[in-house]
């Protein structure tokens, strides 16, 4: 979703990112090292790992090895992952053109699920068997096993279905606060977006829909068209239309049935968000999140004097640091999207689960145009 960035490649590094990435560099090595020991009387633990030590495709940079785990200190957490999604920014992140991007050698991976199997003694605030998300991203979750500091992970239920917790931590997060933040929101009102099939689409689709909001839903013209629009429909969708039909008299026709929206959702950029911010509400709010088709985001003139709009942007990633200091805010907000979950009001996208070993398949898959699954790594 998100348009490649240069970006100095430390900046945006969390302690918890170099830690990682100091721990591989001692840890990474091919399957047919004999293991040594981290202390007095324990053989290393291994666990097999997606890693790449330089920045280029995905297809080719990307080794699975046996990875070296350290031991579990104090306050940290042993996690047996159990399924980890390929969402574009891992993706941007290992090409290198990610707005942060971790010391290599590195894991792939900045969302999944995984079980906790070890606690160390002065974890307080997880148990062995529960469930956890990573806090931010950068951590690698595309491996069999992991040792994560109790604050690097957050718990989430374990009776929610896996593939909602695999994929809960990004998209569900992004489209819960635009929704949130932005504009005032009420029972009766529009919000427009475009990749209105992606996983955030799809997750704006579904909390929008259980908070009496209409969505016009926008996505690009393809063969399957009528299928993807049953589809969207199925789980909220207001209305689903062509990219064309926003420059076109018919587009009139929504607007009979639901107000101008209030919220455009753009993660697309170039034309596309320009059309949106046409048939937003006079002071109504475009917010950018991401930029598939790479191209800049154009405001007229005229919409910025006479229908006085906002054009914001949102990082997820950087919403969670910046509330950091208050867990209890995320914590707050996995439990309303965990609640619709358990309703059956907010379900995964749909996701071609895929083993480890089969990563190269997962990988190609992730990066065809026109895909409406998500690949999902299990372990």
């Amino acid at each position: 979703m998100w348009s490649p960035l240069r970006i100095v490649r430390f900046k945006g590094q969390t302690p918890s990112m170099r830690r990682h990435a100091a721990a591989l560099l001692k840890g990474c090595r091919d399957a047919n090292v004999s293991n040594f020991s981290h202390s007095a009387g324990r053989s290393t633990k291994t666990c097999r790992a997606l890693v790449y030590t330089n920045h280029g495709d995905p297809s080719k940079v990307l080794q699975l090895k046996n990875v070296d785990l350290p031991p579990t200190g104090e306050k940290d957490v042993l996690i047996k992952l159990l399924a980890a999604p390929i969402n574009p920014s891992d993706i941007n992140m290992i090409q290198g053109t990610y707005a942060i991007l971790p010391d290599l050698p590195s894991i792939g991976g900045n969302e999944g699920v995984g079980a906790i199997i070890e606690t160390g003694k002065k974890v307080k605030t997880l148990k062995v068997g529960d469930w956890v998300i990573p806090r931010d991203a950068g951590l690698g979750t595309w491996r069999t096993e992991a040792v994560f500091a109790e604050e690097d992970v957050i718990s989430v239920p374990n009776d929610i279905p896996l593939l909602s917790a695999a994929t809960l931590g990004v998209n569900p997060c992004t489209a819960f606060r635009m929704l949130v933040d932005f504009e005032d929101l009420m029972p009766g009102d529009s919000i427009i977006q475009n990749a209105a099939n992606s996983g955030v689409g799809q997750a704006v689709i579904q909390i929008a829909a259980a908070r009496g909001i209409n969505t016009i839903n926008v996505v690009r013209d393809r063969p399957e068209f009528a299928q993807l629009c049953e589809r969207l429909k199925a789980i909220g969708a207001t209305h689903v239309i062509k990219e064309e039909a926003l420059r076109r008299p018919e587009i009139k026709e929504v607007f009979k049935s639901c107000p101008k929206p209030k919220l455009a959702l753009n993660g697309v950029g170039g034309r596309s968000a320009t059309e949106l911010l046409r048939h937003l509400q006079t002071g109504g709010s475009m917010v950018t999140y991401g930029g598939m088709s790479k191209q800049p985001v154009t405001v007229p003139v005229s919409a910025l004097i006479f229908k006085d709009v906002k054009v914001r942007g949102f990082w997820v990633t950087q919403w969670k640091r910046d509330h950091a200091s208050d867990g209890s805010l995320f914590g707050v907000m996995l439990d309303e999207l965990c609640s619709l979950i358990r309703q059956g009001k907010l379900r995964a996208p749909a996701c071609n689960q895929v083993a480890l070993q089969d990563f190269h398949q997962a990988l190609d898959a992730s990066m065809q145009p026109f895909i409406s699954s998500k690949q999902v790594l299990l372990f």
